[in-house]
């Protein structure tokens, strides 16, 4: 077998969530709680039934891909041809990092702490990856020196996900100002952005950057998952330069030949609505609020999100944040993730997902306080 896929270990994510009881509080898994919206199937049931259910295109249906650039207007990525779409973010993210990256030439970079997939994605494919660790004294708040610090002569791309999981921070536009000047005047070869936009829609503070307005060396992936409640319809995309973006379709067509006919439909509905992409964004905005409060309420150290649907939480001294997951779920009946899954500069912390309902997430909060590092009384 594939010696890169044996020395990969599998997800502590979903083996966490696997714990799951149905009497759990569940702040484990990034699902929304919402229901979808069920005019977007309602519509998507009539188009395949109007059109069938053929392969589209390898790049996804032209009038959906047009519709996605039309959304975002970056600049010089406005038109259908700047979209590929793809079975996911995950696939986006793996088509990326493919179609980029030369396993014998080339290192990406990742910005931690981040979601596991990059590493491990790029690890499958034989790259080399370096890391690169926000600092704890800050919130893990986003330091474009440090990230500039750690480019080395080999860096062709640096993943960002901004609003973050886990930590729920935002790039700002001055860190994101410095980043991009810094990059513009390297000598030799570009090295690119890939800025993961999968809780865009889940933004809370108004000095969001988002990478591809200001630098053209710039991919940006995302998904209708989180944005509306589809996490399992699999529809998302790969938004980038013209000259990328033919690559990547090539690529992705030979790992999954085109995203489901079903799912462009129901996409094609969803970027055709007024709201669209935003139909559940105040609903977010209002539930972060009072998660916040009952965070402060709780006296735990806590990163309060700007972004994402997550708060994390530091724990007390010494504590191995595995350890406290898997007594959490069995002692506590409280699904919460680990910081460790997230990169060796997030041990000691917990992610906790804010989805359900409040006075659950509350109850969740007051059982696990006891594990975690207390605020200094004002």
């Amino acid at each position: 077998m594939n010696p890169r896929v044996l020395e990969i270990p599998g997800s502590v994510i979903r083996s966490i969530a696997a714990k799951r009881r149905p009497s759990s509080i569940d702040l484990g898994l990034g699902e929304p709680s919402l229901a979808p919206n069920p005019e977007h199937f309602a519509y998507a049931m009539t188009a395949a039934f109007e059109r069938g259910m053929k392969y589209t295109a390898n790049a996804g249906d032209h009038d959906l891909r047009a519709a996605i650039a039309r959304t975002y207007r970056y600049p010089d990525m406005e038109r259908a041809e700047n979209v590929c779409v793809t079975t996911g973010s995950q696939e986006a993210t793996f088509v990326t990092l493919k179609t980029l990256l030369d396993p014998a030439l080339d290192e990406l970079l990742v910005v931690e702490p981040a979601f596991p997939s990059y590493v491990k994605m790029a690890r499958l494919e034989g790259v080399t990856v370096r890391t690169v660790a926000m600092g704890e004294d800050q919130d893990f708040a986003y330091d474009a020196e440090r990230i500039v610090a750690a480019i080395g002569p080999h860096t062709r791309a640096i993943v960002i996900c901004s609003p973050c999981n886990p930590t729920g921070r935002v790039l700002g536009r001055a860190q994101a100002e410095h980043l991009v000047s810094a990059l513009a005047h390297r000598p030799g070869k570009p090295v690119w952005l890939i800025h993961d936009e999968i809780y865009r829609e889940q933004t809370f503070t108004h000095d969001a950057a988002y990478l591809a307005d200001l630098y053209p060396h710039t991919v940006v992936t995302n998904s209708l998952s989180k944005s509306n409640a589809l996490t399992g319809l699999r529809l998302g995309w790969v938004l980038g330069p013209r000259g990328f973006v033919e690559q990547a379709i090539k690529t992705h067509a030979w790992v999954t030949s085109c995203a489901d006919t079903f799912a462009q439909y129901v996409a094609l509905h969803v970027f055709s609505e007024l709201e669209g992409v935003r139909e559940h964004a105040p609903w977010y905005r209002e539930h972060r609020a009072a998660v916040v409060a009952a965070l402060r309420a709780s006296g735990v150290r806590a990163i309060e999100p700007e972004g994402s649907f997550y708060a994390c939480v530091k724990l007390s001294p010494g504590r191995a944040s595995l350890d406290v997951a898997d007594e959490l779920i069995e002692r506590h009946d409280v699904l919460a993730i680990p910081g460790s899954a997230f990169g060796a500069a997030f041990e000691g912390w917990l992610r906790l997902s804010w989805v359900a309902p409040l006075d659950r997430v509350a109850e969740g909060i007051a059982r696990l306080a006891p594990y975690c590092e207390r605020l200094a009384p004002p």
